[in-house]
C-alpha cells in the first residue's frame, strides 16, 4: 500500500467518523446539526435502472452523495427504494490513478452501514 493510498484511506476513516459524530447528535435531539449535514456534500445525484426506450419509469434507483474530490475523493453511493429512499450505503474512497474502492473494515473502525444510511437519509433523491 503506497502513501498516497494510506491517506486516502485515513482520510475516508476521519470521514466516517465525522458522520458518527453528526448521526449520534442528531439521534440525540441536537436539532443544530442538521445545517451541518445539510451543508456537507459538495453535490448529490441520482441515475435511474437500464430499461427500454419508453418503457419505464424515469424514477431514481441509484444515489450518489460526493463529500469530496480530488486526492483523496470520497463518496457515499447506495440503492433507493421505490419512494426514493435510500436502501443500502457504501462508503468509497478514491485517489490519483486509482479506481473507487469500497472501505467496510479498517484496523481501527468498522464502517456501519446503517450509520452511513441515517446520513444518506438526510437528504432528499426525488418524487
Amino acid at each position: 500500500m503506497t502513501q498516497e493510498t494510506n491517506h486516502a484511506i485515513e482520510n475516508a476513516i476521519a470521514s466516517y467518523e465525522t458522520i458518527v459524530e453528526w448521526i449520534t447528535r442528531l439521534n440525540d435531539g441536537d436539532e443544530d446539526v442538521r445545517e451541518e449535514i445539510d451543508e456537507d456534500p459538495l453535490s448529490i445525484e441520482v441515475r435511474c435502472d437500464w430499461h427500454t426506450p419508453g418503457d419505464g419509469d424515469d424514477k431514481p434507483t441509484e444515489y450518489l452523495i460526493l463529500r469530496t474530490t480530488g486526492g483523496p475523493a470520497l463518496r457515499i453511493i447506495g440503492d433507493l427504494n421505490e419512494y426514493c429512499e435510500p436502501e443500502t450505503a457504501k462508503l468509497q474512497w478514491q485517489d490519483w490513478g486509482t479506481p473507487w474502492n469500497t472501505i467496510w473494515k479498517h484496523e481501527t473502525v468498522d464502517i456501519d452501514e446503517s450509520v452511513l444510511l441515517d446520513y444518506a437519509r438526510c437528504f432528499y433523491y426525488g418524487e
